[in-house]
């Protein structure tokens, strides 16, 4: 199956909010830690992408969804969100890579994530960072891809069933990085 990525500017995030909500919804229903806990309805889901608006208008929020087929429903999304502070311009946090439960298996999340870190590159983004859930499947899949753990943090968040775990941070420098 081919998966397509197109970046999302605030146009089409507005265009895109109601299909984006009910993607969030159907994933944290399915039981994956993204910040959310259960019972998470489509008015707050879609309040949470409006609240990026700022973000992606500015450029400091680039987003990204795939779709199974062109013309196809957003299956899933991946972000990263630029450092602002003077001292960390050079860094950005990957955020919120989900992918529908029904797609998951067919590298949807590997070209997601692939074209993130292109598009960082890109943008003369140095390191990328992230945090997951420990012990979760995300856990390899970073690993995988070439990410580095960097450690891990008892107690960092509520999975959607509000218990809380720890979570593992991961690194990736840019090939383009030295040091």
């Amino acid at each position: 199956m081919t998966t397509t990525i197109t970046a999302l500017d605030a146009a089409a995030l507005r265009a895109h909010r109601d299909e984006l909500a009910s993607l969030l919804v159907d994933i944290v229903a399915s039981g994956s830690s993204l910040g959310f806990l259960t019972g998470l309805d489509h008015a707050a889901a879609a309040a949470w992408w409006d609240s990026l608006l700022p973000a992606v208008e500015e450029g400091s929020l680039a987003l990204w969804v795939s779709r199974p087929a062109p013309d196809g429903p957003v299956d899933g999304t991946v972000s990263w969100y630029r450092e602002s502070k003077p001292n960390g311009r050079h860094r950005a946090e990957l955020r919120k890579l989900m992918v529908h439960p029904v797609s998951r298996g067919r590298g949807t999340a590997r070209a997601l994530l692939a074209e993130a870190e292109a598009a960082a590159t890109r943008a003369g983004v140095l390191l990328l960072v992230l945090d997951t859930e420990t012990g979760s499947p995300a856990e390899d899949f970073y690993r995988s891809a070439g990410w580095t753990e960097a450690g891990t943090i008892p107690d960092y968040a509520a999975d959607p069933a509000g218990r809380l775990h720890p979570t593992t941070l991961f690194y990736k420098r840019s090939p383009h990085a030295h040091g």
